[in-house]
């Protein structure tokens, strides 16, 4: 048996219920990867595993962040690599559930800095970017020096930003250029249900018609009255972020909503585009998203 299980994809995929339906059949617990359920408060609007769901199997990673803090891939990754860690001393299966494959990845795989010593004046100089100019500003730079490293940095991974930009500058030569690899941590196994596109489209649009039927509008407003900045990091997330915009431009709740189906059915793109690539991926269609089918490929 793989000693680590990934259940992976596109949003509205089905990740969650297979990931239980797997916990409960490989003595499993569930660590999410995505990056928006680690945010307490934000219930509705990022389909959270309900109270019920995760008293079935232990969930990690969830309801860990006030929305008022931002959280990188780095943080991610510090708080979340040790309850794989752990796990696998115990002889229990992690399965790493989620859509955010930046988090997925950082789970996954050491990820190597190049053989170039730490330049303490350079690092410096980016933080003061980052801290001053912003995060955005910062990804810019590396997009502007080093095109294939920032493809593959979320803005967020401050740390491995401004790693790659000190390769750089150190060296003249990218990061990307320098055949780092990263190094696997564990074996494992990647799954993901893969729908038809227009049924998966379905399914997203009706995700975000229940979501406004059990109160997203209410949950945003919420938030920002409990002094959640329209800036904080959680607010920018697909849904939260088009109720606040939407408000300010007077549409109407019908408006809003088609906005953040448009803008989901978007990211389910890129989440499929950026799984595809990843190694040791199995994609099964719904039909056969089955524990049984996966126990053949552990």
């Amino acid at each position: 048996m793989a000693k680590v299980l990934v259940i992976c994809g596109a949003t509205a995929s089905g990740k969650t219920a297979l990931a239980i339906d797997c916990a409960k059949r490989f003595n499993g617990e569930i660590i999410s990867a995505d990056s928006m359920l680690i945010y307490r408060g934000l219930d509705v609007g990022t389909a959270k595993p309900s109270k019920e769901e995760r008293a079935i199997v232990p969930h990690h990673m969830i309801d860990v962040v006030s929305p008022t803090e931002s959280f990188s891939v780095s943080d991610y990754e510090e708080m979340a690599l040790p309850i794989v860690e752990n796990l696998l001393k115990q002889g229990k299966t992690p399965i790493i559930c989620g859509g955010t494959g930046f988090y997925v990845n950082a789970l996954l795989y050491k990820h190597q800095y190049g053989n170039v010593g730490a330049n303490e004046e350079i690092r410096a100089k980016y933080e003061r970017v980052a801290n001053e100019q912003g995060v955005e500003r910062l990804h810019e730079i590396l997009r502007e020096k080093d095109p294939a490293s920032a493809e593959k940095l979320h803005p967020n991974d401050v740390k491995r930003v401004i790693r790659a930009l000190e390769i750089y500058d150190v060296t003249g030569k990218a990061k990307s250029l320098q055949q780092d690899k990263p190094v696997p941590r564990f074996d494992f196994l990647a799954v993901s249900i893969d729908y038809p596109r227009e049924a998966l489209y379905e399914r997203i649009n009706t995700r975000v018609d229940w979501m406004f039927e059990n109160g997203l509008e209410n949950e945003v407003l919420s938030l920002q009255q409990s002094g959640v900045a329209e800036t904080a990091q959680c607010m920018q997330g697909i849904g939260y972020k088009e109720v606040l915009d939407g408000i300010k431009q007077g549409l109407s709740l019908d408006e809003i909503k088609e906005w953040i189906k448009k803008n989901t059915r978007n990211y389910a793109k890129r989440q499929l585009t950026f799984f595809k690539r990843m190694e040791n991926h199995l994609r099964l269609c719904p039909e056969d998203a089955t524990t049984e089918n996966i126990a053949n490929y552990l």
